[in-house]
Formats: C-alpha cells, sequence, structure tokens
C-alpha cells in the first residue's frame, strides 16, 4: 500500500486524532495508539488495523518507553492541549533532537499558539470561531452544526493527515521532519476557501442564498412515504430536466433565478415532492441530468446499487458496515476493515520487543506500573 513502511505512533485520544491515523493505517501505515494503564475501556471507534499499547505518562519510565518508540518511527501524532506535551518531557525540542526525520502532528482545536490555546472546546466551538458555522442553518433559525464532519475530521483529522504526507514527501528530500500545527479552527476555514472567496454568494442572510438552501432547486423535499430526495439543479439545463420530471415543463413559471419566486416555488415543489414515494421518484430522476436523488440512510446507502457496484462499503470482522478507504488508488489502493478495534494494551510486549527492549526490561516496567500487557476489549 501507498503508506506501506512507515511507522506512526498515536496517542490515544477522540475523533479527529484517531480519524487521522486510521487513515494513515488504511492506507498501509503500522500505527500504535498508546492508550494509558488501567483504562476501563477504549472510547475509540477509529482503530481497526492499529495495534494498542498500555503506557503510564505520569511515571518516568513509561515515558522513557515512548521516547525510545519515537526514536524508531516516522510519525508522532499527538492530541493535547499546547504545552502538556513539554511538560511530561515529550515535547518536538526532545524528540526530533533524538530522532531528527519525525513528523510531530500536533492535533489541536485552537492551535499551540494564540489566546485560545489553553482553553477547551469541542468541535461546535472551533466551527464557530472559524466563521463557517455563521453561515450553517435554515432562515431565521439558529446556525447548525453538521453533527462533528466539519471540525473534527474535515478540519481537523483529514486535514492532519494531509499534512503528515506532505511532510514525509518533503522529508525524502530533506532528510529532515517537522512540527505539524493541526487544528480545527483553521482547519475548518481552509476548508471552507471557496466560500471566503465568494463570499458574494451569500451575502442574503442565512438560508435564503443560492446554496443554502435558499433556492428552491438547491434544497430536500420530503417524500409520500416519509423519506427524502435531494434537489442540486443549478445549472439551467439541469433545471430544465428537474421541471420535465416534476410535470411542470410546461407551466408558467417564474425564471429559475427570480429570488422573490424562491419562497413560493419551494412551496409548490414541496406539493409535488409530497405525491409520490422516494421510490417512484428515483423511477423518474435516476440516470438523468435533473440532480436529483434520494436522501439515503446509514442502513440504506451500503444497499444503494451504485455504491454496491462500486463496493463502496466493507462488512469489518466484527460483521459491521462501513465506507471503503478513499480516494481510490489504482496500484496502491486502501485497505479497510483489516484488522478488528484493538484491546487495550493488546500489543505492549509485541511493539517494545519491536523497539529493543529485552525480556527483563519488559519485566521489570510491567513490575513498576510503567506498562501494562493484555487488554481490555473496546467500549462497543
Amino acid at each position: 500500500m501507498a503508506l506501506r513502511g512507515v511507522k506512526v505512533v498515536e496517542l490515544a485520544g477522540l475523533a479527529p486524532a484517531p480519524f487521522c491515523g486510521l487513515i494513515l493505517s488504511d492506507f498501509g501505515a503500522k500505527v500504535t495508539r498508546v492508550d494509558k494503564t488501567r483504562a476501563a475501556v477504549s472510547m475509540d471507534m477509529l482503530a481497526r488495523g492499529k495495534r494498542s499499547v498500555a503506557l503510564n505518562l505520569k511515571q518516568q519510565e513509561g515515558v522513557d518507553v515512548l521516547r525510545r518508540m519515537c526514536q524508531k518511527s516516522d510519525v508522532l501524532i499527538e492530541p493535547f492541549r499546547a504545552g502538556v506535551m513539554e511538560r511530561l518531557g515529550l515535547g518536538p525540542d526532545t524528540l526530533m533532537k533524538d530522532n531528527p526525520g519525525l513528523i510531530y502532528a500536533r492535533m489541536t482545536g485552537f492551535g499551540q499558539s494564540g489566546s485560545f490555546s489553553q482553553m477547551a472546546g469541542h468541535d461546535i466551538n472551533y466551527i464557530g470561531l472559524s466563521g463557517m458555522l455563521s453561515l450553517l442553518g435554515r432562515k431565521h433559525e439558529n446556525p447548525m452544526p453538521p453533527t462533528n464532519l466539519l471540525g473534527d475530521f474535515a478540519g481537523g483529522g483529514l486535514t492532519c493527515a494531509l499534512g503528515i504526507v506532505m511532510a514525509l514527501l518533503e522529508r525524502t528530500k530533506s532528510g529532515k521532519g517537522q512540527v505539524i500545527d493541526a487544528n480545527m479552527v483553521e482547519g475548518a476555514s481552509y476548508v471552507g476557501s471557496f466560500i471566503w472567496h465568494t463570499r458574494f454568494m451569500f451575502s442574503h442572510g442565512r438560508g435564503e442564498n443560492l446554496l443554502d438552501t435558499g433556492a428552491h432547486f438547491y434544497e430536500t423535499y420530503k417524500t409520500k412515504d416519509g423519506k427524502y430526495m435531494a434537489v442540486g439543479a443549478l445549472e439551467p439545463q439541469f433545471y430544465a430536466q428537474l421541471l420535465e420530471g416534476l410535470g411542470l415543463a410546461n407551466e408558467d413559471l417564474p425564471p429559475q433565478m427570480d429570488r422573490d419566486s424562491w419562497p413560493s416555488m419551494k412551496e409548490r415543489f414541496a406539493t409535488v415532492f409530497s405525491s409520490k414515494t422516494q421510490a417512484e421518484w428515483c423511477e423518474v430522476f435516476d440516470g438523468t441530468d435533473a440532480c436529483t436523488t434520494p436522501i439515503l440512510t446509514m442502513e440504506e446507502a451500503p444497499n444503494h446499487p451504485h455504491n454496491k457496484s462500486r463496493d463502496s462499503y466493507l462488512t469489518n470482522q466484527d460483521g459491521g458496515v462501513q465506507p471503503r478507504p478513499a480516494p481510490l488508488l489504482s496500484r496502491t489502493p486502501g485497505v479497510g476493515g483489516a484488522g478488528p478495534q484493538p484491546k487495550v494494551g493488546q500489543h505492549t510486549k509485541e511493539v517494545m520487543v519491536e523497539t529493543g527492549f529485552s525480556e527483563e526490561e519488559i519485566h521489570k516496567l510491567v513490575e513498576c506500573g510503567a506498562v501494562e500487557l493484555g487488554g481490555i476489549k473496546s467500549a462497543l
């Protein structure tokens, strides 16, 4: 696979950092998650294909183990607030002195500096500060976050993984590692670059613009059976096919871009869509350029004929369904579902032996509580 041979140490966290590690693992990197000792459960559900070691970083012996692991690794992913790793004696100055080629990826919400860098937060706070959340939602309603997809995953884990791959590529020229300051405020804002450069398209109130459900031809509609259809017929030729499918092609309708008519046209479209079931509308629009498709549930999406024909979803060893790694590379594709969720500390001894610890050293570290062997199964 594309990242075969790359060794990654991922300090256990939630959402963005585990997703970053998952991407690297899916495309061939050997990712080892560092869990706490005596952890009752692991809440990380993005650990397929990873290994787990359990270290007590409150003990110097545990810190020393991690330091030795990083000496033989290509990448470190750490999810803590700015300064935590330095206080543990594991900051970039220390670890990159030991291993000048180390890619030191720091995944935070607000970044390594700035007045908010020491504050707690979650996805909704980070995208709020980025300017992006102000645009999301319906007219006359509060801003609506798209769950935690934009900050944690698009602006967080995915952007961090991109930074790591770029740093690995640059290292082939310089031979040097570097520190990656990946944070969700700037990541979410960068994902929104198109919006920053086309603010004239969002000059009206929230939910009143072309792409934020202001227009009747870029909207969702409820069907007769309580399901939904997604409509995105922006271009005139696609809008014409939409009207044809809805049986409105011969009606005397206002011009598509007549903003004053958008609210009344929404009502008209809603009435028409409510006259048929989702399956009936799919019979009308499938195979056309009307840009009208079903809104599928997570249970329905893997079974849709298009997705099934592309093997877009995989079944893991536990019987669960998950997306195939994307994008699809022609020669070196990612392989999702390569392994089950690891138990906490399941691979401690294996990794320590690889790192160069002797049986005697491992025994002493277990006895003093710096490391933990075996493990406890993940929470779900």
